[in-house]
């Protein structure tokens, strides 16, 4: 495998970048390349110290800032996955006795989910660590570094909720 197979492999999108690449495609790879650098190493972390994903560490996060529970419907839009993925995922932790499901009170159709004491115990336990992986992979930043990236990643979100999807790319209008 050549050395730019492997990068992208292991998700290092930015090593396919020339400097010939426009910087808005640099920006956007760099961007790809540090998501997924986190994203694996809070992955590994999980795995290793707690024996557990990170889409279930996902919903339980979700359900924790969510204290009267959340519609599976709501979990998917929430997660961004489809409600297939979630129907599995809770199967999966209500049979380990992490998460409830129960008919909504304003829908007897939908399934509120809900912590349970156990999923609120493991959880709680996995929070701080994560705080701190998150804390160490950032650290090469300093506070003010910090909060002019989150500035500067809040805008570009802005941007992109306002329709700078590429969306005229695709009609042609450009």
């Amino acid at each position: 495998m050549d050395s730019r197979a492997q990068s992208e492999r292991q998700g290092d999108y930015e090593t396919a970048a020339s400097a010939d690449d426009h910087l808005d495609v640099r920006v956007w790879l760099r961007l790809l390349t540090c998501t997924n650098m986190i994203e694996g190493a809070v992955r590994r972390n999980l795995r290793t110290d707690y024996e557990f994903t990170l889409p279930r560490f996902d919903l339980l996060a979700q359900l924790d800032r969510a204290e009267a529970g959340l519609t599976m419907g709501e979990l998917s839009r929430r997660l961004m996955v489809s409600n297939g993925n979630v129907t599995g995922l809770i199967d999966r932790l209500v049979g380990e006795g992490l998460v409830a499901r129960k008919p909504a009170p304003e829908d007897r159709r939908a399934q509120l989910v809900t912590l349970t004491p156990a999923g609120r115990k493991v959880f709680d336990a996995m929070w701080p660590e994560h705080q701190r992986w998150i804390n160490s992979l950032l650290e090469g930043l300093d506070r003010a570094e910090t909060k002019a990236l989150f500035a500067l990643l809040g805008k570009l979100k802005k941007s992109l909720s306002a329709g700078g999807t590429g969306a005229q790319l695709r009609q042609g209008e450009r």
